[in-house]
């Protein structure tokens, strides 16, 4: 039996709406999120995805206290 590896997720990131607190990619339980290098308008490294691997368990828009992150499924 092989795996499907399409991912079942995507995400969006709002950086603006981001603080940088890292919450989502703590919580991220495949890896999908890491923080840029990058920074937005407001000084802040915000989540980006580098796996698309996302399996739609929505942990990371749950735990994000800025609203910056929306998942929907594929």
């Amino acid at each position: 039996m092989s795996k499907d590896k399409k991912p079942k997720s995507k995400i969006f990131i709002n950086k603006e709406f981001c603080k940088g607190c890292g919450f989502c990619v703590e919580f991220c339980k495949k890896g999908v999120l890491v923080l840029s290098n990058s920074y937005c308008d407001s000084g802040y490294h915000f989540p980006e995805v580098i796996k698309n691997n996302c399996v739609g368990c929505y942990t990371c828009e749950i735990v994000c206290p800025d609203f910056a992150i929306k998942v929907e499924k594929l």
